[in-house]
């Protein structure tokens, strides 16, 4: 069930919020529960019961490790967490991967297993492993409801595509969070902005990059129309998402972290990983790159550390060597800048330094976004055959032209410039008050413009909803 749908606008999400204010406070986490196994139960009901097993053996080896803090069972019980969480991504994510590579290495005919992925596995195994680590490292208390713990993994607002939600983060929220008004319309505002993100430009994005890439009549500025729709499209869809689970945390009483901030306004890819998939990157900084001894090693081992932190984190997003491909180049890219590279692009001109991290990403979504080698050489190619390809064709233009409105309201909405005009607006004395009038007005017209647009539309994709 996506949020952007009308069974999850207007029959799943009123009823869970009608039940979960009308119940006692004590039972809050139970309705919480209860109405995240049915969202997931309503995608993917074959695979609820790996959700609820992942979760129980997650809480069973924290209380293992709780009980024996400093002895050989807690750290028994960490590397079954750990290893059994890593199995059954390893199964379900990557058994047919592994099996094309053996069979092409091996020139073997091994039969692919055609395993369905669960749906935000990706998400809730890293969830359930930093929990145990952090009991481990005595940084998160041990939970003891299997009810509470339970609801923490299996949170509807977060749990088919992040964020990653650390347990120490909302744990005392899990035990008793403040509800009040002014938080949930603040929350409901949020969750609007980011359907709205979703669906009237990532939507709209992902239209031109299919009809870009399909083109009948190739052209450099096809080849460009397809690559800066995808780059955008991800970042709305992605952070539209984000935006969502946020706002429905904030109406059920969380606080969940920010997962963008703003990231193609970087002036170098150092600075871009701070703002792009925060809570990813700092998973993948917590528990890989600070387990392998970070930056506190010879250069040799810190260079192997990047290595494979960005190798896990183009594994991570996908069974496909492209996404393997995806994340050592900016493995690379990073320990270039960290030697000697970000000190010089900090001297540059903020527009230079700028261009060069949004080229850079630019190729990088290229690699995420085709799967094959001679693919992404062809389609990098064409973006500078100005020489063998027309520079446009009444193809390329008529697109152009469809779309400039929503490639135009897509760059400035990924930049802070609205976001900075609003809180002046609310910061000086004659227009907060009509801001604050404003703004309800505003969402509510969001709201229903969405929702006018997913009646009239079949093409509503998430980009990492099987992440």
């Amino acid at each position: 069930m996506l949020f952007s749908s009308i069974p999850f606008l207007y029959y799943f999400l009123p009823v869970v919020i009608a039940v979960y204010f009308l119940v006692p406070r004590k039972l809050r986490n139970v309705i919480l529960l209860l109405a995240s196994l049915f969202f997931y139960f309503y995608g993917e009901p074959k695979y609820v019961v790996l959700l609820v097993f992942s979760s129980l053996m997650d809480f069973t080896a924290s209380r293992v490790i709780g009980r024996y803090k400093g002895r050989g069972a807690a750290k028994a019980a960490l590397a079954f967490s750990v290893t059994m969480n890593l199995l059954i991504l390893m199964f379900f994510k990557y058994s047919d991967f592994i099996i094309a590579n053996i069979n092409s290495l091996l020139g073997s005919s091994i039969p692919a297993l055609g395993i369905p992925l669960p749906l935000g596995i990706s998400f809730y195994t890293f969830q359930t492993m930093s929990y145990t680590i952090d009991v481990y490292r005595g940084e998160a208390e041990v939970q003891k409801n299997p009810a509470d713990f339970m609801a923490y993994v299996s949170m509807f607002p977060q749990l088919v595509a992040g964020p990653v939600v650390r347990y120490q983060t909302i744990a005392n929220q899990i035990k008793g969070r403040t509800h009040s008004l002014e938080g949930f319309a603040s929350g409901a505002g949020r969750f609007v902005i980011g359907l709205g993100k979703k669906v009237l430009i990532a939507n709209a994005l992902g239209e031109l990059n299919k009809l870009a890439l399909t083109a009948k009549d190739p052209s450099v500025l096809m080849y460009w129309l397809a690559i800066i729709a995808f780059m955008l499209q991800i970042y709305f869809d992605f952070s539209g998402y984000s935006d969502m689970a946020i706002g429905l945390g904030k109406i059920f009483g969380f606080t969940f972290l920010e997962n963008f901030n703003y990231p193609y306004i970087s002036k170098s890819i150092t600075e871009f990983w701070r703002r792009w998939h925060i809570s990813m990157g700092t998973w993948f900084r917590e528990y890989v790159y600070i387990s392998l001894g970070g930056n506190r090693v010879s250069k040799l081992k810190w260079v192997r550390n990047i290595a494979i932190v960005w190798f896990c984190t183009g594994l991570w997003h996908g069974s496909s060597w492209n996404f393997v491909i995806w994340g050592l180049y900016f493995g690379v890219l990073l320990v270039i800048e960290k030697l000697f590279l970000y000190e010089w692009l900090q001297k540059l001109p903020a527009v230079l330094s700028r261009f060069y991290c949004l080229f850079i990403v630019m190729i990088s979504f290229v690699i995420f976004h085709i799967e094959t080698a001679q693919g992404i050489f062809d389609f990098i190619k064409g973006l500078f055959s100005f020489s063998s390809l027309p520079l446009a064709t009444t193809e390329s233009l008529y697109y152009l032209d469809s779309y400039k409105v929503v490639l135009i309201a897509a760059v400035i909405g990924s930049t802070p410039l609205l976001k900075n005009l609003v809180v002046k607006a609310r910061e000086h004395t004659g227009l907060s008050a009509a801001v604050k009038s404003v703004y309800p007005v505003f969402t509510a017209a969001l709201l229903v413009i969405v929702t006018a647009y997913l009646v009239d539309s079949s093409f509503n994709p998430f980009l990492y909803f099987r992440f």
